[in-house]
């Protein structure tokens, strides 16, 4: 680790004495893990904080853990969604990952960081529209990139790729609508046609 992660490391430590579940440096970057309950607070301190001073959100985004790594056994409960900050300090020229998990997966809800970064607003509102995690404290979370009639959260792990259900834009109704698929879904093999004795030796 170099003497500035060190240093962020430290300090981090010692403003969240017990209140950070884990602090990982891995590649060069430093990635903190707080509760839901503090998570506001934490966030406030970080960008206000003198020897912290991260004023600059860069990114909000989801994450869907139902299965991490890919084809081992489902997380545990509690564990499933979490939102994940990037923060830039300009003043000490560091970066910071914060990530928190809902503690209901069936509903996952944190706070809103609106208050602290402006810049959240539609950060937040594309990880509720994709997820589904529910900012408390937002003032205008609604979905930002599909259409106010979808049903689901595309980005979710368990969401399906395929059906007897069709979504398209009907010019009549002025809205997304549902209708049944008429075609069978089925899955196209490559089909491999080789010349008798190929790969044999001598073969050309």
């Amino acid at each position: 680790m170099n003497a500035k992660l060190e240093r962020l490391n430290q300090i981090l430590r010692i403003v969240f004495d017990g209140r950070l579940l884990s602090l990982v440096e891995d590649r060069g970057e430093i990635t903190i893990e707080v509760g839901a309950e503090d998570y506001l607070d934490v966030a406030r301190t970080l960008r206000d904080h003198p020897e912290l001073r991260f004023e600059q959100l860069m990114d909000i985004c989801g994450v869907d853990y139902l299965t991490f790594p890919d084809g081992e056994a489902a997380c545990k409960p509690g564990r499933r969604f979490a939102s994940v900050l990037h923060l830039l300090s300009l003043e000490h020229n560091w970066r910071l990952r914060v990530r928190v998990f809902s503690t209901d997966d069936d509903f996952p809800v944190l706070d809103s960081v609106c208050c602290l970064w402006p810049s959240a607003n539609w950060q937040e509102r594309e990880a509720f529209d994709l997820y589904g995690i529910v900012y408390s404290g937002h003032t205008d979370l609604r979905r930002i990139l599909t259409d106010y009639g979808f049903i689901g959260h595309p980005l979710r792990k368990d969401f399906p790729v395929s059906g007897y259900t069709e979504v398209r834009y009907d010019d009549e109704a002025g809205r997304v609508v549902y209708q049944p698929v008429t075609i069978e879904p089925r899955e196209n093999a490559p089909r491999i046609v080789r010349e008798p004795g190929y790969g044999e030796s001598g073969h050309v």
